[in-house]
């Protein structure tokens, strides 16, 4: 059997999410809700915008947008006759659920497959007056959201789940809709919720009991600890005040009395109260935090009222973040106590579900890497902070140290023997971590590996013959060690035999640009040529990468912008994400593309418009990419704007990225080499028409005077600028060019006033 057709019952945010992911990768869904009297599909109609949101787009195309058919479960229901697989995410409440399988198993195949995406109610009531046939063919998966982006998929199977149905979901999931999927048993919370949802009280209650800003928690329990930015208050606000509060009521309602969560679950008073205020979070524009006229601001814990919302300075935090989560344990601060009370309780509960919830780590850590974006698993942070270390601070402080835990005492969860990665199991026995064919995670894969040479921005790793360079700043912003590292090994690959060069990492992002740091160092100590340099070098860099003689791939993940997709832009082939996000921003904060970014994208377009030699509609369209800073939300709205080539492709599942990258080493049939012949320009005549447009644009208030500057040097270097139609530029000229301009912006107060705005206040100024 395949599933081949998809039905999803209950256009909510989750139905439509799942729904939207099914049509990404090709499949026809229906997207099923209740009758409304006047429009019988507004539910639905209504899920597909959810999907058709701008700042969070559920749909990678409008192709896969054209094979989601919206309906309602009194006119359409036949329409699930034929399908393959019913997903029902309908309201939490056990008897609508029964009541639409007793439908559902009157009108579907008998080999159709339904399941449902609750969290909160075990199989064995859900399907406890069906028959036999029916609970064969029925499981849970629950999908996390936002179902696009949010890659953890739990697979539950029951008593009488028939196990072939188990590995069909399982395959078609991970595989078609890019899920990690991680097997769960039947029990209250599965996996993801019920050890992010208690770290995430734990955090919440020791911020109230220890006398912590919002701001201060916030900065703690976030990235010092690989937990994402938005901390507590901040995930609070994300998810909604209220939705998240029901979501600790569920798992008060379903964990045993006995269960450690409910001493984290007790309801907050000021949180009822700003519930009954309607404070709910970001989507009443107002939670912990609100945006006003004078800018962010923060409610205060103690007295209910709002106040500015300063940029914290916080070197502790800043240290854990760059050094690990030690440096937090090892502070004897307020801000240090308040990790280790999170961080003791948070991980010796995930040791205390073990054996009840699996034999092994594997599965926990998974879940809070997959479907809460933590850069370590629970077990990974223990091992990081050391076993016995743990144990000892536990048994200091009267705490208790699980059963699980305390078997590790002397050793870790994971090790690395004979090549292989391994976890330790219940009862102390080792076990390979096993992934499915074709999926590897280079997290895992490095750890069997020795870097052939390391900084502390970059490495890289001789992986079976292939040079794999992996950057891993943070947020893997690239300076003059980066591109040493990339450039050194470029240069090993042919004497040393390798097959090619790979670009990857498997951190949240690919690269979000060069290091604005180190450009506002170069120009604090007026050191210009040093700029240039760096430029010159970055250039040379990835031109390296662009006439290699041998297979180079990159393979970004999550988002590849400003340097890191002039990086990506010179790889003979790209295997990217459904995801990823790519484009040249570097005009937010006053500045052009300087690492050969401005030529790509003019020569790309040239490509893609076939323009021949008059090529003033290319550029035009780089001119107004490069300009608006552009993005691109998926690859193939990206092959759209001429980011990427028709040779580049993606993969659904970004655990399989890595693999796809080696196989297109292995097969340079499809590497395109880069065509690059000198252009005759159109020089002045266009160049001042675009000048005229921007002056324009800002007379009629859509652009600053600054913008103008910026774009201008944009203009400057598609067109030639101030030069004779038909002079003729080579590649090289088109680099010099994006030099010049780099640093005559830099040179500016204003565009320094830019940087400085970034860097210090999280975004740049209008000016």
């Amino acid at each position: 059997m395949s599933i081949r057709k998809v039905a999803v019952i209950g256009a909510g945010t989750m139905g439509s999410g799942i729904a939207g992911q099914v049509a990404n990768a090709g499949i026809e869904v229906w997207l099923l809700d209740l009758p409304s009297e006047d429009n019988p599909n507004a539910l639905a109609e209504r899920g597909l915008q959810r999907l058709q949101d701008p700042n969070q787009p559920g749909l990678i195309s409008k192709q896969a947008e054209s094979l989601i058919r919206l309906g309602n479960t009194r006119d359409d229901f036949e329409q699930l006759a034929d399908c393959d697989w019913i997903a029902e995410a309908v309201v939490e409440r056990l008897d609508i659920k029964q009541d639409l399988y007793q439908r559902l198993d009157t009108v579907c195949k008998p080999d159709a497959i339904i399941t449902s995406n609750t969290s909160t109610i075990p199989i064995r009531l859900l399907v406890e007056n069906m028959p036999q046939s029916f609970r064969r063919r029925f499981a849970i998966t629950h999908f996390f959201n936002p179902v696009r982006f949010m890659r953890l998929l739990e697979l539950v199977r029951g008593e009488d789940t028939d196990p072939a149905i188990i590995e069909l979901l399982g395959d078609f999931c991970e595989q078609q809709l890019g899920k990690g999927v991680v097997p769960c048993l039947d029990t209250p919370g599965f996996l993801g919720n019920r050890v992010g949802v208690f770290a995430i009280q734990c955090a919440l209650h020791a911020a109230f009991d220890l006398g912590l800003t919002p701001l201060e928690a916030d900065a703690i329990f976030g990235r010092p600890m690989g937990i994402p930015k938005t901390g507590v208050f901040g995930l609070y606000d994300l998810i909604g005040i209220d939705l998240m509060s029901d979501v600790v009521q569920s798992l008060v309602n379903i964990l045993p009395e006995s269960d450690a969560f409910h001493a984290e679950a007790a309801k907050i008073p000021l949180m009822t109260q700003m519930i009954a205020n309607g404070q709910t979070g970001n989507k009443q524009g107002q939670g912990f935090y609100r945006d006003s006229e004078s800018g962010r601001e923060v409610l205060s814990l103690e007295t209910a009222q709002y106040q500015e919302a300063p940029r914290l300075n916080l070197p502790l935090a800043e240290l854990a973040e760059r050094e690990g989560i030690n440096k937090l344990l090892q502070d004897d601060s307020l801000h240090g106590r308040y990790a280790w009370r999170v961080l003791s309780r948070s991980l010796s509960y995930a040791a205390s579900l073990i054996p009840e919830v699996g034999e092994d780590p594997v599965g926990i850590d998974d879940a809070m890497k997959l479907g809460y974006n933590w850069i370590k698993g629970p077990f990974e942070m223990i091992d990081e902070i050391g076993v016995d270390d743990f144990i000892g601070r536990l048994e200091a402080d009267n705490m208790p140290v699980p059963g699980f835990l305390a078997e590790a005492a002397g050793s870790s969860f994971y090790r690395v023997s004979d090549g292989e990665l391994q976890a330790r199991h219940f009862g102390g026995s080792w076990h390979a971590i096993e992934r499915p064919e074709g999926v590897i995670r280079f997290t895992e894969k490095r750890q069997t590996m020795q870097p052939r040479k390391r900084c502390a921005v970059a490495s890289w790793y001789d992986l079976d013959g292939i040079a794999l360079v992996e950057f891993h700043s943070k947020a893997n912003a690239l300076d003059a060690d980066s591109m040493q590292i990339l450039d050194d090994a470029l240069s090993h690959v042919e004497p040393d035999g390798m097959r090619g060069l790979i670009v990857h990492n498997d951190a949240q992002h690919f690269s979000c640009g060069v290091n604005l740091q180190a450009v506002r160092e170069f120009f604090r100590r007026d050191d210009m040529d040093g700029l240039d340099r760096f430029l010159k070098d970055f250039q040379d860099t990835v031109h390296r990468m662009e006439t290699a003689p041998f297979p180079v791939v990159a393979a970004p993940v999550g988002m590849s912008i400003g340097g890191g997709f002039e990086v990506v832009l010179h790889a003979r082939q790209v295997i990217c994400h459904a995801n990823s996000v790519t484009g040249l921003v570097e005009s937010l904060v006053g500045v052009v593309p300087g690492g050969g970014g401005c030529k790509e994208t003019l020569y790309r377009w040239i490509e893609l418009l076939q323009c021949g030699d008059d090529i003033t509609e290319a550029c035009w369209k780089a001119f107004m990419n490069l300009g608006y800073g552009k993005t691109a939300t998926s690859p193939i709205i990206a092959k759209k704007q001429a980011m990427l080539r028709p040779n580049d492709r993606f993969v659904i599942n970004r655990d399989r990225i890595l693999g796809e990258a080696i196989k297109a080493i292995d097969d340079p049939a499809g590497q395109v080499a880069f065509e690059r012949p000198a252009l005759k320009l159109p020089g002045r005549p266009v160049f001042e028409e675009m000048i005229k447009w921007l002056e324009t644009s800002r007379d009629k208030g859509m652009f600053m005077q600054h913008d103008v500057n910026v774009g201008t040097e944009m203009a400057r270097i598609v067109t030639g600028g101030d030069v004779d139609p038909g002079t003729v530029w080579s590649e090289q000229d088109f680099y010099d060019a994006e030099r010049r301009s780099f640093l005559s912006l830099v040179a500016t107060d204003a565009t320094r006033e830019r940087i400085n705005s970034m860097l210090d206040a999280g975004s740049p100024v209008r000016n």
